[in-house]
């Protein structure tokens, strides 16, 4: 795993401590524009999404299970029934196990239940998941996250109140309109916004990948 160092960010990015909880962002890439409905959001209707990259913060603060980083993200990584799974599925599960983050199979066996916006948009042929980025730390850190980038001059609003359906007021799926640079440095600056202890125990891990 790298820690998002150079001038391209990896496609797999973990920081943190030994938990089994934490937040995240997904890069995801939207091929072609699309219109599709992302669940009950505005009450199912179909909304525009323009071809281009797009953020999503989420978090899975859970010690095991589903509600673990480790499933979290392996489910993000597959689709529902018999649709392929994303490219970064095995490398993902590969780099999550090496973590010891456990990832065991997120999906019943019924398959996935597309439960959140970002899986109506994760599910669609378009939509690719292309890398991630994830710290092990028990602190909520997705308000402050979301927050980072909705208020970045280089993301776009597509609609209001997109994947934050319990953060009122946010919006957690976002257009990023930015070079790779942006994408290489969108780590450091996130694992900044941590408090404490935590925060010097990823500072020390960058400073050594160095």
């Amino acid at each position: 795993m790298s820690e998002g160092l150079g001038d391209r960010l990896p496609p797999v990015t973990v920081a943190g401590d030994r938990g089994q909880g934490g937040s995240y962002v997904l890069r995801v890439r939207v091929r072609k524009d699309i219109e599709i409905a992302l669940g009950g959001f505005q009450g199912g209707r179909r909304i525009f999404v323009p071809a281009g990259d797009y953020s999503y913060v989420g978090s899975a603060l859970g010690h095991r299970g589903a509600a673990a980083l480790g499933s979290r993200l392996t489910r993000h990584a597959t689709r529902s029934g018999r649709k392929p799974s994303h490219s970064i599925r095995a490398a993902l599960a590969e780099a999550l196990r090496a973590a010891g983050l456990c990832c065991g199979d997120p999906t019943p066996g019924r398959g996935k239940t597309l439960r959140w916006h970002i899986d109506y948009l994760l599910d669609h042929e378009a939509a690719e998941l292309v890398a991630v980025i994830a710290l092990r730390s028990p602190e909520r850190l997705e308000p402050a996250w979301g927050g980072l980038l909705e208020g970045d001059p280089h993301t776009r609003i597509v609609e209001k109140g997109l994947g934050a359906s319990d953060a009122p007021r946010s919006t957690h799926l976002l257009r990023v309109e930015a070079e790779e640079g942006w994408w290489a440095g969108l780590p450091r600056r996130l694992f900044a916004l941590q408090s404490g202890k935590s925060k010097c125990k990823v500072q020390e891990a960058l400073e050594l990948r160095k």
